[in-house]
């Protein structure tokens, strides 16, 4: 009776932690579409490896919504292969999630020079391509900033400098001659790069957060999952 009272415990425990590691892969989904619209226009304009985070994020949160589901049925079940291929497939995201984080750490540095190379690109083809012009003028109003690290990158784009001139996009307020002859009166100063570091610094403490208590749950999981296994077995050997 101890024993069946003991599994019918980690049972339960292992239910309320797949419910959580639930929670947590929606999470992620939200957080990865809320990266992708609200750094659109960002990720438009830079390489494919910078534009594909927020759906690997996205899709990260999708296998961690499944894995949940699945050990709710190997528990419920008590499938001892169910629960066993629960456990690996936990073991190996944590695994990823680990040499993720210490990839991220280790090139953050790059993450700069990537946007940067992508906004420049963008710039100097700023009226050869619609949608790049779409793209950068939206985001010099979302983050009130003008060219990478300030209004003056404009003066290398031969057009612009040719006029003297940076896009309406960069103007402080809208009117017909705002875009000539800039000064910081006139446009905005800064750089977009600094306008998009800072939306990212304000927002990876909460990115850190989730990703610490997602990591703490899968640790848990794998715990119950090996405690659940065990008693699985035991009542095999019994029987």
């Amino acid at each position: 009776m101890a024993i069946e009272g003991g599994m019918k415990c980690v049972k339960f425990l292992v239910f309320v932690f797949n419910f959580i590691f639930w929670v947590c892969g929606v999470a992620l989904i939200a957080i990865g579409i809320y990266a992708q619209v609200a750094l659109n226009k960002a990720l438009v304009i830079t390489s494919a490896s910078a534009s594909s985070t927020p759906i690997a994020i996205v899709v990260v949160g999708v296998i961690i919504f499944f894995i949940s589901f699945f050990g709710c049925c190997g528990a419920w079940k008590e499938s001892y292969c169910m629960v066993t291929t629960f456990a690996i497939l936990l073991s190996l995201i944590f695994l990823v999630e680990i040499a993720a984080a210490i990839a991220g750490y280790v090139f953050k540095d790059k993450v700069r020079s990537v946007l940067g190379e992508g906004l420049r690109d963008a710039m100097q083809k700023y009226e050869e391509d619609k949608s790049l012009m779409e793209a950068v003028d939206e985001l010099q109003r979302d983050f009130n900033c003008c060219g990478a690290n300030n209004y003056t990158d404009w003066a290398n784009i031969a057009p612009f400098r040719a006029n003297d001139t940076v896009p309406r996009s960069c103007c402080r307020v809208n009117t017909t001659s705002c875009n000539v002859h800039p000064s910081p009166a006139t446009v905005y100063e800064k750089g977009c790069l600094q306008g998009i570091e800072a939306w990212m610094k304000k927002n990876i403490l909460v990115v850190a957060a989730v990703a610490l208590g997602i990591a703490f749950f899968e640790i848990l999981g794998i715990i119950f999952a090996c405690c659940l296994m065990k008693g699985i077995r035991s009542g095999y050997e019994v029987m």
